[in-house]
């Protein structure tokens, strides 16, 4: 549990550094930055004191990296434009727990406890209410297609962290030693790097045959005041080192103990655990429904961990 709310924790200041590193490079070079600068530390850290790609589970944390990393990604980054950043996070975070939940119950045969579906549907409940639109907010920008996007983006993430609970069985089958930071790291690297190699092969076909409107390799200028290139690559360092290094890293040594569907709803509170930390670097100061919702939602981690 406290692995878990560690990755929610780290995910929340990753958030912050993300809308920085965004103004400097835009969304698909700054999206690939951050894995590259991830891809780099947690593959020292892999091919020295963890198990590199060696694990009998790799070949399952590769194909999570793809849908989780890759595929999610890229469908995230296509909601955002078009329902914006707290529509995105609700329809994402809040469908990510109960379809991993589901698919881990019908593949892998995980049982859940009644106390700790009612704890896990707490804090969603509680994230529903604190990122939901206000009344008074317009009609929905994007229609179908950035429904369509928000969902595939939360089948990502929840089928990502299904395929990842497969690789901890198998590894564990293997006789391998999964209960430890050691081992999510390794994961992670696993992941990252699937991540980074899609990501990669993506873009490049899609700046070749022209269907992008933001290719990674060609010049960006923010909509809005120019800032220093300099201080963009300081954000992307701490965006990559937040985010997919210790967050994922937490994530999965969280996933390696504990089943997805009671680790997804606590790492559904990164965007309520960002609200102070938004407050602190940008200040964008949280409204009256945003604070009641995370005090349900951290009310919810806490009765979930001693359910637990």
């Amino acid at each position: 549990m406290f692995a878990a709310l560690f990755a929610a924790t780290f995910f929340a200041l990753s958030a912050s550094c993300a809308n920085r590193s965004l103004r400097h490079f835009g969304p698909a070079r700054a999206n690939l930055g951050r894995l590259v600068v991830a891809t780099l530390v947690l593959g020292a850290f892999a091919h020295t004191a963890g198990g590199g790609l060696g694990s009998a589970s790799t070949g399952w944390f590769l194909l999570s990296g793809v849908i989780g990393m890759g595929l999610g990604d890229l469908a995230v980054y296509a909601a955002l434009p078009r329902l914006g950043s707290r529509l995105t996070v609700l329809i994402v975070q809040c469908l990510a727990a109960p379809l991993a939940a589901a698919g881990e119950w019908l593949w892998l045969g995980t049982r859940i406890t009644a106390p700790e579906m009612l704890w896990g549907t707490v804090i969603l409940a509680g994230v529903a209410v604190a990122l939901s639109p206000g009344r008074g907010g317009g009609p929905l920008a994007g229609g179908a297609a950035a429904l369509g996007f928000a969902f595939l983006a939360a089948c990502g993430q929840g089928f990502g962290a299904l395929v990842s609970r497969k690789g901890v069985q198998v590894a564990e089958a293997a006789g391998e030693l999964v209960g430890n930071a050691t081992f999510g790291v390794t994961a992670a690297y696993q992941r990252i790097l699937a991540g980074l190699l899609f990501t990669a092969l993506w873009f490049a076909v899609q700046g070749r045959w022209g269907r992008t409107a933001e290719s990674p390799w060609a010049p960006y200028r923010h909509p809005g005041a120019a800032e220093p290139l300099r201080g963009g690559w300081v954000w992307m360092v701490a965006n990559g080192l937040a985010g997919p290094v210790i967050g994922v890293g937490c994530y999965q040594w969280a996933l390696a103990t504990t089943p997805s569907g009671l680790v997804l709803p606590i790492a559904a509170t990164a965007p309520l655990l960002a609200m102070p930390i938004a407050f602190w670097l940008e200040g964008d100061r949280p409204g009256k429904r945003a604070i009641l919702g995370g005090l349900v939602a951290v009310a919810g981690c806490v009765a979930l961990a001693r359910a637990r």
